[in-house]
């Protein structure tokens, strides 16, 4: 396994992940071996009318054994949408980027990104 050269790039795809946020921790992208992601965009959406709901949005660097904050408890106010992402992020192959909100189907998500094969 190795992280692509992005100087060199065979193939670029560009990808939407797009989900419901429940109470127990989710992959809305998984990053396969041999690939990296370059993700673009992620909003947080609060579908519920009256209620805000707080998002965790993680990222892990050993394929789900530990997950590091890239942002904790953050407040999504009823009928709003957070756009959470001020610049590019990149992920190396086997990262996970995992979503966690504090009421079920309340928040849902859509990530917008480039899948980077060598």
């Amino acid at each position: 396994m190795a992280t692509p050269n992005i100087v060199n790039v065979a193939t670029i795809f560009p990808r939407n992940a797009i989900g419901a946020i429940t109470t127990s921790r989710a992959s809305a992208i998984d990053v396969a071996a041999e690939s990296c992601c370059k993700v673009n965009t992620i909003l947080i959406a609060n579908i519920d009318g009256s209620n805000a709901a707080d998002v965790t949005i993680e990222i892990s660097r050993d394929n789900g054994s530990n997950y590091f904050a890239i942002g904790s408890t953050i407040s999504v106010p009823a009928d709003a949408t957070l756009s959470f992402l001020e610049n590019p992020i990149y992920l190396d192959e086997t990262d996970i980027l995992a979503v966690t909100a504090s009421a079920a189907n309340d928040l849902t998500y859509f990530m917008s990104f480039e899948e980077i094969i060598d």
